[in-house]
């Protein structure tokens, strides 16, 4: 059961600050201009990626070691989800914050605007698969095979 805790308590956390950056932080952010959108995103960018990586790394790892203790797939698919978002940041996201982190970018141009809406997309993508995967566990916390 304690692996279920775990696992639960940092999907939960991920799928949260996920959900909120995407549906709350990064829009305010942009509806500020993207000059200040841009100076606001490495102080947030650096706080939340730390915090993130971990829970998704908990949750992750709490998942599959839940199944692996003969608890069902939910636990597995959830871990598998979060250990996949790491590497989907990695792969497909991390360019994008590399890009709008970069000092030679310049914040009032259309590329600094197109950046910022592509990484709010990308964002997103985080934001529903971080909240299938805590679904899962809820599902599989109630008894749902």
């Amino acid at each position: 059961m304690l692996l279920d805790l775990v696992a639960l308590l940092a999907v939960g956390l991920f799928a949260g600050a996920a959900l909120y950056v995407t549906l709350v932080e990064h829009p305010a952010r942009r509806q500020c201009g993207a000059a200040l959108a841009i100076a606001e995103f490495g102080p947030s960018y650096r706080r939340g990626a730390v915090m993130q990586a971990s829970l998704a790394a908990v949750g992750g790892l709490a998942g599959v070691a839940d199944w692996t203790r003969g608890h069902g797939a939910f636990p597995l698919a959830a871990g598998l989800l979060m250990m996949g978002l790491i590497a989907f940041t990695l792969i497909v996201i991390l360019p994008t914050n590399k890009r709008l982190l970069d000092p030679a970018l310049d914040p009032g141009s259309a590329e600094a605007t197109a950046l910022l809406a592509r990484w709010g997309r990308l964002h997103a993508v985080r934001s529903g698969l971080g909240t299938l995967a805590l679904l899962l566990l809820g599902l599989h916390l109630v008894g749902v095979r």
